[in-house]
């Protein structure tokens, strides 16, 4: 085992250096393609997530049902962010001295009711939806740990170079009955709550995201779990004149490759405060005029395992990587 670890560990690293030099060469842009009639390029779409509209573009405020983004970025280094993912990690238990490779799956999404906004100036309000799902795969058939059913309204708002995040959700948290039948002593406590938690973010220069804020269980069952929780953490990705490359200038409307590091961390009472920390790096992949994303990422974590009961009773480290999905 531990050979094919520092075997993938060097696989890991050459992969991001190969990355990243591929970047630093294609930096240039494609003149040939700069030079083609306007009517042959793609045009760009305004996507309130990642990027502003001009102000002297923008004649007063609208109003839009179901509109396609959000002025708020999600909390991509989140582990319970709603989003789609498939990820790989080889984790061990620090609490019960064990590893295991664990399959983590994601399918959520904040889906956009209403919004009014000046461009990318203004609120939005949305319905969320989430389930995490993680897999043993040292088993012989994946037997399922652990999945999370999450449902809620979060409420965005942006101005400039500030955004937050309001929310109310609620949280369910149910155990596989391979892992219960694999482990017939453990004890469930048959996790759920509702949680009212809000983040403040500021983009800092185009290329530098950082965020805080925090958390408060409403409704949990059992009862005696402590309340609060403060979250806080940071995003950070090449400028746009950079992250606009073109892939040896092959194709008419080539994929963006931007690279990307984000950590989130949180510091949960009822741990007494310890800090989880979740550590991502990789690139964000995407074509202009579309709002499709696709992330090849490798994860870094340390701390209390982040889904259903074992948030408060298993402290773990873990790395491997994974496929982000954003549509």
């Amino acid at each position: 085992m531990g050979r094919s670890l520092v075997s993938c560990d060097r696989w890991i690293i050459g992969l991001l250096a190969m990355g990243f030099v591929l970047l630093a060469g294609q930096a240039y842009a494609d003149e040939s393609n700069e030079n083609k009639p306007d009517d042959t390029k793609p045009r760009e779409v305004l996507d309130c997530r990642y990027q502003q509209s001009p102000e002297q573009a923008v004649d007063g405020p609208t109003s839009e049902t179901f509109p396609s983004d959000d002025v708020f970025r999600p909390l991509l280094a989140d582990p319970k962010q709603p989003q789609w993912f498939a990820l790989w990690q080889f984790t061990r238990s620090l609490t019960a001295g064990t590893s295991s490779n664990i399959g983590s799956v994601a399918v959520g999404e904040n889906f956009g009711f209403y919004t009014r906004r000046k461009g990318c100036n203004g609120w939005q309000i949305s319905v969320l939806t989430g389930v995490f799902a993680q897999f043993d795969l040292d088993t012989s058939n994946a037997a399922l740990v652990n999945i999370d059913f999450n449902v809620g309204i979060p409420l965005t708002w942006r101005q400039g170079n500030w955004s937050a995040r309001l929310r109310y959700y609620h949280q369910s948290s149910h155990l596989g009955d391979e892992f219960l039948g694999l482990n017939p002593d453990f004890q469930s406590i048959n996790l759920q709550f509702e949680e009212v938690d809000m983040i403040v973010s500021y983009d800092f220069r185009k290329w530098m995201r950082l965020y805080g804020g925090g958390a408060v269980m409403v409704n949990r069952q059992p009862s005696t779990i402590d309340r609060n929780t403060v979250h806080w953490g940071f995003e950070a990705r090449t400028p746009t004149s950079l992250g606009r490359s073109h892939v040896f200038g092959l194709l008419s409307n080539p994929i963006i490759f931007s690279p990307l590091l984000t950590a989130d961390f949180k510091s949960v009472e009822e741990q007494n405060w310890y800090i989880n920390t979740n550590l991502l790096l990789g690139f964000d992949m995407f074509r202009t005029g579309s709002l499709k994303r696709l992330r090849i990422l490798f994860n870094y974590y340390h701390g209390y395992f982040p889904y259903g009961q074992f948030f408060y009773s298993q402290k773990t480290e873990a790395f491997g990587a994974g496929a982000y999905f954003m549509f």
